[in-house]
């Protein structure tokens, strides 16, 4: 409480406007991410190199011995791509969710560096920007085994990381408002098999979404990252430029979305 000022006035008295960004803040934010990274850099790059590849081999070579042809794709260069979107799905929300939830619940990190010159959303910008970095790179790694077995390169395939970082961006804010909004770290079981699991089956990354009914194919439009899978198959095949617009406007929007729910959750948890 300010000296002087009544206990009423104090509580009423509006929280601070935000100030503006600031790099020397996200920079420390990423120092702490990096000497973390610098420590677990060989689990963590497992996990997110092996399971992609598992999923190209499992599906690309399983299924494609049954359909070697799906449209005008090899079915392994079509799971390929996809799973691309996949990799940047999982490499995001889920450090976004956990790693999150942890830090601020368990290990009281944010704590910490809210007691420096950082302000929430510099540290929101610094933690979401990191996860997507990674995971931009950890996910041309399925790019990398289809072309061991079969893609022809091209110069789109340059745009891969980009796009996977647009996603990833928004989907590791998803995480993070999520591990805000649950009420004990065992809830993320139903963010997972509630949210997390239809938005990686419904994204045409197995399987193109014009064989679903009607009303999923609608449902799929809505879902972040059936419009990842769609520029990384353009990107890699052939871009069309109006369609693949109107896929960056969906990515985008939402991750500008997330970053307000991500914020506004936050604030609340940290400030309160």
């Amino acid at each position: 409480m300010t000296a002087g000022m009544p206990a009423e006035t104090a509580r009423e008295a509006p929280a601070p406007p935000l100030r503006r960004f600031e790099l020397a803040p996200v920079r420390g934010v990423w120092r702490h991410e990096f000497a973390l990274y610098k420590r677990y850099w060989r689990s963590q790059s497992f996990a997110a190199i092996v399971e992609p590849t598992f999923f190209l081999l499992a599906f690309g070579y399983g299924f494609g011995s049954l359909m070697a042809v799906i449209g005008d794709y090899r079915y392994i260069d079509f799971v390929g791509t996809g799973v691309v979107g996949t990799a940047a799905l999982f490499t995001s929300v889920f450090p976004g969710m956990f790693n999150s939830y942890i830090r601020r619940v368990y290990q009281h990190t944010y704590d910490a560096m809210l007691a420096t010159p950082v302000d929430v959303h510099e540290l929101l910008a610094g933690e979401v920007l990191w996860i997507a970095a990674k995971s931009a790179i950890y996910s041309c790694t399925p790019l990398l085994v289809a072309m061991a077995f079969g893609l022809d390169p091209s110069a789109g395939m340059l745009l891969v990381p980009l796009i996977a970082f647009a996603t990833a961006f928004g989907f590791g804010l998803f995480g993070i408002w999520a591990s805000t909004v649950v009420p004990s770290i065992n809830s993320f079981d139903y963010v997972i098999t509630g949210v997390v699991t239809p938005l990686f089956l419904v994204a045409g990354t197995f399987f193109p979404v014009t064989t679903l009914p009607g009303w999923a194919q609608a449902v799929s439009l809505a879902n972040p990252l059936y419009h990842c899978v769609e520029l990384v198959r353009h990107a890699v095949f052939g871009l069309r430029p109006l369609t693949d617009l109107g896929h960056v406007g969906a990515l985008l929007l939402f991750g500008a979305l997330m970053w307000l729910l991500a914020l506004q959750g936050m604030r609340k948890r940290l400030i309160g």
